[in-house]
């Protein structure tokens, strides 16, 4: 079983920021559709293969939902099929806006 590496808000607006991470949203799509991760890729976990992740160029991939568990379980997933990606944003948008991180409303 993977492990899975936890980043506050602010780690993850910061290396976004500085080029460091990809940011993939697990929620659904009427999730996204309502209030998204500004910069994030949306891949659903409902529907989720991590061959699915766009190419990260060099960044580290960084799983996010909207409160944890989601992006818990997608990392796992994805270390299960082989890759090595192990962090994701610890209590989600709701943990994003709560740090007072922008978000982009209305798809």
């Amino acid at each position: 079983m993977g492990q899975v590496q936890d980043l506050t808000p602010e780690e993850v607006s910061k290396g976004m920021a500085e080029g460091r991470y990809l940011l993939v949203d697990v929620r659904e799509l009427n999730e996204v559709a309502v209030e998204a991760y500004p910069g994030a890729v949306v891949v659903p976990l409902s529907t989720f293969d991590p061959k699915a992740i766009p190419d990260p160029a060099g960044k580290q991939v960084v799983f996010a939902c909207r409160s944890g568990k989601r992006s818990v379980t997608a990392s796992l997933a994805a270390q299960a099929a082989g890759f090595a990606h192990d962090r994701h944003l610890a209590g989600g948008i709701l943990a994003w806006k709560a740090a007072g991180l922008p978000t982009r409303t209305g798809g």
